[in-house]
């Protein structure tokens, strides 16, 4: 007769826990990393009214559902599978999305883990009917979402147990870098993984005063370039740009073949493949107004953002636990436990 456990689920859950960190498994196939080859992650991260279309909508994208887009309201998880061939197993794309822009940027230890981060892609949607937000959010997320990468990467990699009984190293998959000859190769800072940087709202976008559009299209095409990031604005209200971000969707999520389709006319919806810009083409920060020599800048980085927080002064982004209806106990404590039994358990359905 089999022994009941009268353990809770919790308990069970921070068990296995504690045993993947002693290195001691706890799986049946005695510890193997499950993550098989064909599975991707992609990670939605943004202005918390920026992205136009929620995980719902992502899902839309890759599935062509139609239903209206539900705001995201902390972190939400979905996925999306496709056919791959005839009798072939379905590749899986687990969509993973933050909501309330970077006041929960902590809760990106919960998608990010040592198990996924080797087939992971981040995407990065940035409002561009609120540039004075635009900045502030894109250096606080991708600061925390890179952290959380490259902690993640430090953890021994496990060996994956293909289906065929044979085993093999997974591995990261190769960055879009820069050729050897590009005269930018030492001068940029790569993502850890591949980003996609969505300017959304470009329908509101597109009614600015044309030397703002200027200040912002340069700025997101330097920092894409900077970051070795693809570019693209869309608009949920224009049928041909959704197309086109669902095309990139479903490049991060199943690895589908890469566009070619490139637009750097700063009049119409950008559109740029990582590795396919440079500095020489970008050109300087636009300082009509700025005297660059009394901005003091430690670096290109740190120029463009001195320079564009002067046409678009920053709004105040307040930490996490600096906004008065957060609670510093019981929340920190519930998104620590979340953060280390999903960011360890496999199975991101446990909800």
């Amino acid at each position: 007769m089999p022994k009941i456990s009268s353990d809770t689920l919790w308990e069970l859950a921070s068990a296995e826990v504690q045993s993947r960190e002693d290195g001691t498994g706890g799986e049946e196939d005695g510890g193997v990393d499950p993550v098989s080859l064909n599975e991707r992650t992609v990670f939605f991260i943004g202005n918390k009214a920026g992205v136009t279309v929620s995980i719902t909508g992502n899902y839309m994208l890759f599935s062509s559902r139609d239903e209206p887009p539900k705001p995201t309201l902390a972190l939400e998880y979905t996925f999306g599978r496709r056919a791959r061939g005839h009798n072939t197993p379905k590749d899986i794309a687990h969509l993973w999305e933050l909501g309330g822009g970077t006041s929960l940027s902590d809760l990106v230890q919960i998608p990010i883990t040592a198990q996924n981060v080797r087939s992971l892609s981040v995407v990065l949607v940035l409002d561009l009917s609120k540039p004075n937000a635009l900045w502030g959010t894109m250096e606080r997320l991708l600061q925390t979402t890179r952290t959380q990468v490259e902690k993640a990467s430090s953890k021994p990699q496990r060996t994956v147990e293909s289906k065929a009984g044979s085993k093999q190293q997974a591995q990261n998959r190769p960055l879009m870098v820069l050729p050897k000859d590009h005269p930018d190769r030492e001068l940029i800072n790569p993502f850890p993984v591949p980003l996609l940087i969505i300017g959304s709202k470009f329908d509101i976008f597109q009614d600015f005063d044309s030397e703002k559009r200027k200040v912002i299209c340069k700025t997101l095409r330097f920092i894409s370039h900077y970051y070795a990031a693809s570019l693209i604005f869309t608009s949920s209200k224009s049928e041909s740009l959704m197309s086109k971000t669902k095309s990139l969707f479903t490049q991060l999520g199943f690895g589908t073949e890469k566009g070619k389709s490139m637009s750097s006319d700063l009049s119409k919806p950008l559109i740029i493949p990582a590795g396919m810009d440079s500095l020489s083409q970008i050109g300087s920060p636009p300082t009509t107004d700025v005297d660059i020599g009394t901005l003091h800048a430690k670096n290109p980085l740190d120029l463009w953002k001195k320079v564009f927080e002067v046409v678009f002064p920053p709004e105040v982004i307040p930490a996490y636990g600096q906004i008065p209806s957060h609670s510093h106990t019981q929340v920190d404590i519930y998104i620590q436990c979340l953060a280390k039994v999903f960011g360890s358990l496999n199975d991101p359905m446990l909800t």
